[in-house]
C-alpha cells in the first residue's frame, strides 16, 4: 500500500529541543510528492507560518484538533469548548498559581507554563466532573475537551481533502498526538517520544527530533510506503 499524505507534529518532531527547526527534516519533508500537514497545539498563525516556511500546504491542524484550517486564506473550522476550559482555570487557580500562554490568540483550549502540580490539577478536573483532559507536552501544558484532539483534526483534514485517514502516515513525538498516530493508517515516533507513543508506532526512530522524522520518511521511502 501506498500513502497519500503525511500528517507532522512541529515542535519536538521537526525541531529540536529548543524548537528551532531541523533542516534535515524539513528537506526531508520538502522531497515528497505527497501533501504535508502540520498538526500541532500551538496557535493557527504558528502553524501558518511555519507551513510556510516550510513549504508545504496550507491546511494545517492547530490547537490539538481544536482548529482545522484549509489553508493560508481561508475561514478556519474551529470547536467551541474553550468556555468550559475557563471555567476549569478558574478552579485551578484557587490551588495553583497559573501562568496563561498565548492567551490572547488561543480559541479552543488554555495553554499554561510548566509550574503545577499536573496529577493533582487532573484529579480537582475529575472530582467536578469535567469532560476536559489536561496534557503536558513537555514544551507546555494544555487544558482541552476530550471531545477534540489531532486524530478527530485529521479525520477532518482527510474529508476536506477527499481521502481516508488511512491514507495518511501520521508522524509525532508527545501524548497529545497518540490519537492521530491512531487514526493513521502508517504512525511513526521518533527517538524521544513518549514511551505511549513508541508502543503504539509501526516505525520507531533510532534518532531522535528532526533526525527522527528524516530517517522516517527515509524509511518509507526505502519501503516504498509514499
Amino acid at each position: 500500500m501506498k500513502f497519500k499524505a503525511i500528517a507532522v507534529d512541529i515542535d519536538g518532531t521537526i525541531t529540536s529541543m529548543d524548537r528551532r527547526l531541523d533542516m534535515v527534516a524539513i528537506e526531508s519533508l520538502r522531497s515528497l510528492n505527497v501533501p504535508v500537514v502540520l498538526s500541532t497545539g500551538n496557535i493557527l498563525c504558528y502553524a501558518h507560518a511555519a507551513a510556510k516556511l516550510i513549504g508545504v500546504g496550507g491546511i494545517v491542524i492547530a490547537e490539538n484538533g481544536g482548529i482545522v484550517s484549509p489553508g493560508f486564506d481561508t475561514v478556519p473550522l474551529m470547536s467551541e469548548y474553550v468556555e468550559e476550559c475557563q471555567r476549569a482555570f478558574d478552579l485551578l487557580s484557587e490551588k495553583f498559581e497559573l501562568i496563561k500562554l498565548d492567551s490572547e490568540h488561543r480559541k479552543t483550549e488554555i495553554v499554561l507554563r510548566r509550574n503545577f502540580d499536573v496529577q493533582l490539577a487532573k484529579q480537582m478536573l475529575y472530582n467536578y466532573g469535567f469532560n476536559l483532559e489536561i496534557i503536558d507536552t513537555h514544551f507546555a501544558i494544555h487544558i482541552k475537551s476530550r471531545e477534540v484532539n489531532k486524530g478527530t483534526g485529521l479525520i477532518k483534514v482527510a474529508e476536506l481533502m477527499g481521502i481516508e485517514p488511512k491514507d495518511f502516515v501520521a508522524i509525532g513525538d508527545s501524548v497529545n498526538d497518540i490519537e492521530m498516530l491512531e487514526v493513521a493508517g502508517f504512525s511513526i515516533a521518533v527517538g524521544n517520544a513518549d514511551m505511549e507513543l513508541k508502543q503504539l508506532a509501526d516505525f520507531t526512530a533510532s534518532s531522535s527530533y528532526g533526525a527522527g522524522t528524516a530517517e522516517g520518511i527515509n524509511y518509507l521511502q526505502e519501503h516504498h510506503l509514499i
